[in-house]
């Protein structure tokens, strides 16, 4: 019952990581415009891994997509390509547990097959969510980056040469969906644990004949010539065996002995 319960628990947790995963890459709060210096603004920039917003005081909001690849820094688009690869992973893993769940019969599928896709399902969680707490953590270090960057011009006296950027929303949805992802996937390979099936262990039983105790001597073998009688011993219910003689091995004197 508790493996049934810990493989559950991780797959709604490790779906939730997933979900949040998706919500975070598909956001455009990956970074805001700092508004320390200046409060009041009439225009708000804020930028996502695909596109970057304007939002008007009026509430008007534009958004323009990334027309290019190549013209993008390296490290912003390792940080798509690590959020991509743990979308792909968590969907993957996510159709591998469904038909791992041992609450669920699929034809004759034994436990060491689900145990086995549990496993599976569990190292793609981990391997999504690390993938996910690692992108988002590369694109924060961009961000911390140029922000003392760019503070450092200001308080040299090109004020207003580019703006700020701090954190977004979609970066603390990043590394939370990541975390749960992580954890779903841990549950989910100790759940593997507790549905391997035990090691048969066959154990040598010593057979004894009823009523009596039979041993057996081994002897040295007695090559034949093959032409010598067997010598057959009927041995058996209602079967005595005649009582030997003592005259049986005495010669007796013929008619012609006396002549």
């Amino acid at each position: 019952m508790s493996v049934t319960i810990c493989q559950s628990m991780g797959f709604v947790v490790s779906a939730l990581g997933i979900g949040g995963i998706i919500a975070s890459t598909c956001m455009d709060q990956w970074s805001t415009q700092d508004l320390y210096n200046n409060p009041v603004t009439a225009v708000f920039n804020y930028q996502g891994l695909w596109r970057t917003c304007v939002r008007e005081s009026s509430g008007f909001t534009e958004c323009r997509g990334y027309f290019t690849i190549l013209g993008l820094p390296a490290m912003f688009q390792a940080v798509r390509a690590l959020m991509i690869v743990g979308i792909v992973l968590g969907i993957l893993g996510l159709f591998v547990c469904i038909f791992a769940m041992k609450c669920i019969r699929i034809g004759t599928m034994e436990d060491s097959a689900k145990a086995n896709m549990t496993l599976t399902s569990g190292i793609m969680f981990i391997i999504a969510g690390l993938c996910a707490i690692t992108g988002v953590s590369v694109f924060a270090n961009m961000l911390v980056t140029n922000f003392w960057m760019s503070t450092t011009n200001m308080y040299q006296g090109m004020q207003n040469v580019q703006n700020r950027y701090t954190f977004g929303s979609a970066l603390f949805v990043g590394w939370v969906a990541g975390g749960l992802a992580l954890v779903g996937g841990i549950m989910m390979c100790l759940a593997c644990k507790g549905m391997v099936p035990e090691e048969s262990r066959y154990k040598a039983v010593s057979y004894n004949a009823s009523g009596r105790n039979i041993s057996y001597r081994t002897g040295p073998y007695k090559a034949g010539s093959g032409y010598e009688p067997e010598t057959k011993t009927r041995k058996g219910p209602g079967y005595e065996e005649a009582p030997r003689s003592e005259d049986a091995g005495r010669s007796y004197p013929s008619k012609y002995d006396y002549v």
